[in-house]
């Protein structure tokens, strides 16, 4: 009898098997579903969802600044100067609305419609999350003319929200210490988290991010008036162009769409895309409109103009791509992702509003600026042509390979003998 039999007749399985997680406990027992990973990656996605929180207060208006320190115990604090956390009583919990949002998930405004249009932190267990994974973690809120301040360890409140003092400031401060039993590493890498706050500079214009680094007495701070559209400018760099670069701001049935791209002659392609100001690294429904947009105002007006070349077809996403930088950046109350490190957004109807969006612009810029389009489809049609052949000379190498190895594909290869009868 196995090891495994013996299990099972010595151990009943009933209700006391049933193990029922409190609290913050899940986040502890599988962090991984929350933030993805325990490496480094996980690390700092631990500051990302702070920032977020202040990036959240930017985007309703309420934050000019936000502000990241790596101090030199392994701790970070991250402050912005947004509203403050709530600290009266929550109805629900009876405890404080700040203790409600570190201490339970999907507890937070972001649920609000009236509080937050948009936002990155959609689930409601960023803060929450960030204060079950860290070995301690301390917040200070000024708000109402008081100072407010709460100490937690591994995610449990060590006292009441206390009132410390008098101020004239508002904002939030989240000051916190990656627990090492959780994180394979708990040193945050420097460069990493400058890239971060650089992108969320771009994307949010006119506000001011500070980076500190107290272990190599490193500051930098990023402002970026022109937002995405300087960004880009930067990312091409003196590649040569094909046309102006285009910014686009518009908005939609509960979508707003940013975007700016630009056509090179080179056949680099980079499209990038956030939604709420939050990267989606693997797409999603939004940058499928974006494409779908470009692609069906240069196959239509092609048509039109007689240049579609029977042996090419119409262009497909390869061609339209190759040589197009974007930077794509929607906003909409409700977005869905693939899990909660937002890789991909997955609302349906997104992908219609930003196509009908990004073609209404697309189609009557090209059909005002003729010798623009025509350069456009120019390289468009080299990218096609230039395709067709890789695909013709894939062919022919397989086909040589075919009939210089004796084999015969598909249909014609030779049957397998099988039985003395020789079928």
């Amino acid at each position: 009898m196995t090891d495994i039999t013996n299990a099972t007749n010595q151990n009943e399985y009933d209700a006391s098997n049933i193990k029922v997680l409190e609290g913050l406990e899940p986040v502890r027992q599988r962090p991984g579903m929350y933030i993805g990973s325990t490496d480094i990656r996980g690390l700092h996605h631990m500051i990302q969802e702070i920032v977020d929180n202040g990036v959240d207060e930017a985007l309703a208006g309420h934050c000019k600044n936000i502000t990241t320190v790596l101090h030199e115990d392994g701790s970070v604090s991250v402050y912005d100067d947004g509203r403050g956390i709530p600290v009266d009583k929550h109805p629900k919990t009876g405890k404080s609305a700040l203790e409600t949002v570190f201490t339970v998930l999907h507890a937070g405004g972001k649920f609000d419609k009236s509080v937050y249009k948009v936002s990155g932190g959609l689930h409601g267990v960023g803060a929450s999350v960030v204060n079950a994974l860290s070995e301690w973690l301390e917040v200070t809120v000024h708000k109402h003319g008081k100072i407010h301040f709460q100490r937690y360890e591994r995610g449990v409140p060590q006292g009441d929200l206390q009132v410390i003092g008098e101020t004239t400031r508002q904002g939030t401060t989240v000051k916190f210490k990656p627990d090492a039993q959780i994180f394979d590493t708990v040193e945050f890498i420097s460069g990493t988290e400058l890239s971060r706050l650089k992108q969320c500079a771009y994307l949010t214009p006119g506000v001011t991010f500070t980076f500190i680094d107290e272990h190599t007495k490193e500051k930098q701070r990023f402002y970026f008036e022109g937002g995405i559209n300087t960004w880009l400018h930067n990312l091409v760099g003196d590649q040569t162009r094909l046309g102006i670069q285009h910014g686009l701001s518009a908005e939609g049935k509960d979508c707003y769409v940013d975007l700016c791209f630009q056509f090179v002659a080179t056949s680099t392609d980079y499209v990038m895309s956030f939604v709420n100001n939050i990267p989606t690294k693997d797409g999603g429904t939004h940058v499928l409109g974006f494409k779908s947009a470009v692609l069906r105002v240069i196959n239509e007006i092609a048509k039109e103009k007689g240049k579609i070349d029977k042996k090419i077809g119409e262009f497909q996403y390869a061609d339209v791509l190759d040589g197009l930088y974007a930077i794509l950046n929607v906003k909409i109350p409700e977005p869905q992702f693939e899990g909660q490190t937002k890789g991909r957004l997955g609302n349906s109807y997104v992908r219609k509003q930003v196509e009908n969006i990004v073609y209404e612009y697309i189609n009557a810029y090209f059909r005002q600026n003729e010798e623009e389009f025509d350069q456009v489809f120019e390289k468009i049609n080299l990218a096609a042509r230039a395709r067709l052949a890789a695909k013709f000379a894939k062919e022919t190498v397989l086909r040589k390979n075919v009939l210089a190895g004796g084999v015969l594909p598909g249909k014609l290869s030779d049957c397998a003998r099988k039985g003395t009868n020789g079928t």
